[in-house]
């Protein structure tokens, strides 16, 4: 929906984006604050993340391919599906994952780019007077650099994953 070129569907699309993640954030702190956690929860929370984020990263270059580079999108994707199948991995061995809080910070640094960058993209397509900021925003390389920091914590968290959790990778006896 989000890359018709009626601003009417790009609206929509950025009203769902953001409802999503506003209950994806209620339903991890009601989960932490009154240990109604599950199993499947923890794994499939994780998962409905990196989905609502793909979604949402791919249609950035679609906005602008020279302020969010394929390249980019691609390294957060190899990053989520890389940690995602770690997780499985680990939960096949039988062993716990450490959840780290710089994956907290990734995931709200991811939501709160991808907010501002889809918002973006809908505004420029409105003849209105944020359709001209964001034109001008789009014009310089504040956007490209953010999306450069988000890519930067993403792979960052995603090789803490691996120090944090290397007793996976040792070999049992």
């Amino acid at each position: 929906m989000y890359v018709q070129d009626e601003l009417i569907w790009s609206s929509l699309s950025i009203a769902i984006f953001a409802i999503a993640a506003v209950t994806d954030y209620f339903d991890g702190y009601i989960a932490r604050n009154y240990n109604a956690g599950s199993k499947s929860g923890v794994f499939l929370d994780p998962l409905a993340d990196k989905f609502l984020t793909f979604a949402g990263f791919i249609c950035l270059p679609f906005v602008s391919s020279e302020q969010f580079p394929w390249w980019a999108i691609i390294l957060i994707f190899l990053r989520d599906i890389f940690v995602t199948g770690l997780r499985m991995w680990a939960d096949r061995k039988g062993m716990g994952m450490k959840t780290l809080f710089s994956a907290k910070v990734k995931t709200f640094a991811q939501m709160a780019f991808l907010y501002v960058a889809l918002l973006i993209g809908v505004f420029v397509q409105a003849d209105v007077t944020l359709g001209e900021y964001s034109r001008m925003i789009l014009e310089t390389d504040v956007m490209k650099w953010l999306l450069y920091l988000v890519t930067f914590i993403t792979v960052y968290t995603g090789l803490e994953y691996i120090w944090a959790n290397k007793q996976l990778f040792r070999k049992s006896s």
